[in-house]
């Protein structure tokens, strides 16, 4: 980054200098902010389009359950999280399936 500093105010020209950094700035933060961002953001959607019954998940709160029932209409999952107990959660709630985050704990 202070090559490009540099190489800039070797120039002369400063306003045509300082776009060229701004843009060069940005790129940056595109490539390395933004796009992994939305990247990740589209995969979390598709899983969150695929989940099936007897698939274990974890939501955003950190309930790990198996799907029970899946509520199309109202976006709904029913969770099974003990024998017995089952509490209703928001589809978009749903952060990730359980046999995913088994590769991390171990």
């Amino acid at each position: 980054m202070q090559a490009l500093t540099i190489l800039l105010q070797a120039q002369g020209d400063g306003g045509m200098g300082m776009i060229l950094m701004l843009v060069a700035m940005f790129a940056i933060m595109y490539f390395f902010m933004i796009r992994p961002q939305q990247k990740k953001q589209k995969e979390i959607q598709n899983f969150r389009k695929s989940i099936e019954k007897g698939q274990e998940v974890i939501t955003a709160g950190g309930l790990y359950g198996v799907v029970r029932d899946i509520d199309d209409v109202n976006n709904v999952l029913v969770l099974e999280v003990a024998n017995g107990v089952r509490v209703r959660v928001d589809r978009n709630s749903v952060f990730a399936s359980a046999a995913s985050t088994e590769n991390y704990t171990k």
